[in-house]
């Protein structure tokens, strides 16, 4: 059994539906593939739409929940928007499963 203090159990329980809603959004490949692309710094909605191949309505679609979550905000500059990443939790989970899934040794220790 664990040797964790009751108080820090209690902060766990407290804290595990927030961190169940943060990994829930990035679950979806579009929206976690949007979070990659904005660690790199803000971009456009056309920018997204040309780098991740994703049509404009499903863009949207992927964009407002990751706004909804608060884990991006945009900016208008004259008929365009610009996001960036609003919260730093992600860009540390996005380096996270970079280097776990995407790094050029990852599939090797996966196996």
């Amino acid at each position: 059994m664990l040797d964790t203090p009751s108080t820090e159990i209690a902060d766990m329980k407290a804290r595990v539906g927030e961190a169940s809603a943060f990994l829930k959004t990035l679950s979806n490949p579009d929206r976690l593939m949007v979070a990659c692309a904005l660690v790199q710094g803000e971009r456009s909605v056309r920018e997204l739409e040309d780098l991740l191949g994703i049509r404009q309505p499903g863009l949207s679609q992927q964009i407002a929940g990751l706004r909804e979550a608060g884990l991006i905000v945009g900016r208008k500059e004259g008929k365009q928007v610009f996001y960036r990443l609003a919260d730093p939790r992600v860009e540390t989970f996005i380096a996270t499963m970079h280097a776990l899934f995407c790094a050029p040794h990852a599939a090797e220790t996966t196996r």
